[in-house]
């Protein structure tokens, strides 16, 4: 079974980088996966695109050595089984309320006895039948690994309870919906911001898990990575070819060309 680059490299304490793809060109997924980036954040809680086209993507990705970060949406459990069996190595769960549904995430997402996850050994993850399967069931369950996310300020509270379920690999902040949830929209230099990392930076440290973290650029990531965060997640394709754009918009501006004014 394909391993995990992401989790070797946890294991070893040496921090992660991912970086999130809205686009659904397989190409760009396969750039960054040969690009030798540790992982590639693929949102399935807020994009429309389908399933097929995500295993598409993943198998795109596959090319190079970068792990699949799935997230589906909350709730959507029979979705991560699938996800898994097209080659995603981790899976991201959002709006985590408490333990019992994390550990609700461990059982759709490990074969038995670490959890309940659907055996069917067809799909990329298992070299389409190509795994002995007990051989398989044991691969998939060492290499898939967790991500539980933490948006609402309550589930910040049972941050530690969350991250002592057995088959979560790491705790994260969802500072955008956290602050929607607070009632502070879009204000990420809140003190609450700061409060809920310490949690989430503690309950990690006091269960052996780890932490992640999104990141604004070099600096606050190397700030996060002194604070003890084993993943780091930057930028998204849709904002670099906006600023890229944007930069051409101003350059060409000053030579006199005119651009439209968009309602956007």
């Amino acid at each position: 079974m394909r391993p995990s680059v992401i989790k070797k490299k946890l294991k070893a304490g040496k921090p992660t980088l991912l970086t999130q793809l809205h686009l659904t060109d397989a190409s760009i997924f396969e750039m960054v996966s040969v690009m030798g980036f540790d992982g590639i954040w693929m949102d399935l809680e807020h994009h429309g695109y389908s399933l097929e086209t995500a295993g598409n993507l993943i198998r795109a990705t596959r090319v190079g050595s970068a792990d699949i970060l799935a997230r589906a949406a909350k709730g959507e459990f029979m979705r991560i089984g699938r996800l898994l069996e097209m080659g995603a190595q981790g899976i991201m769960y959002p709006r985590c309320s408490d333990a019992s549904e994390a550990e609700e995430v461990v059982r759709w997402t490990k074969f038995a006895p670490l959890g309940e996850r659907g055996f069917d050994g067809a799909g990329a993850d298992a070299c389409y039948t190509g795994i002995p399967m007990d051989e398989y069931v044991r691969d998939a369950n060492e290499e898939t690994f967790v991500v539980i996310q933490l948006e609402d300020p309550r589930a910040i509270e049972r941050a530690e309870a969350i991250a002592a379920v057995e088959g979560v690999d790491v705790i994260m902040l969802g500072p955008a919906d956290f602050t929607v949830l607070s009632g502070i929209p879009g204000q990420f230099d809140h003190p609450s911001i700061e409060k809920s990392l310490n949690k989430i930076a503690q309950a990690a440290a006091n269960t052996g898990k780890h932490w992640a973290c999104t990141a604004a650029d070099a600096n606050s990531a190397r700030g996060l990575l002194q604070r003890g965060a084993g993943m780091i997640l930057h930028n998204a394709d849709i904002c670099i070819i906006k600023k890229g754009l944007e930069i051409m918009r101003d350059d060409f501006s000053k030579l006199g060309f005119q651009f439209q004014d968009n309602p956007i």
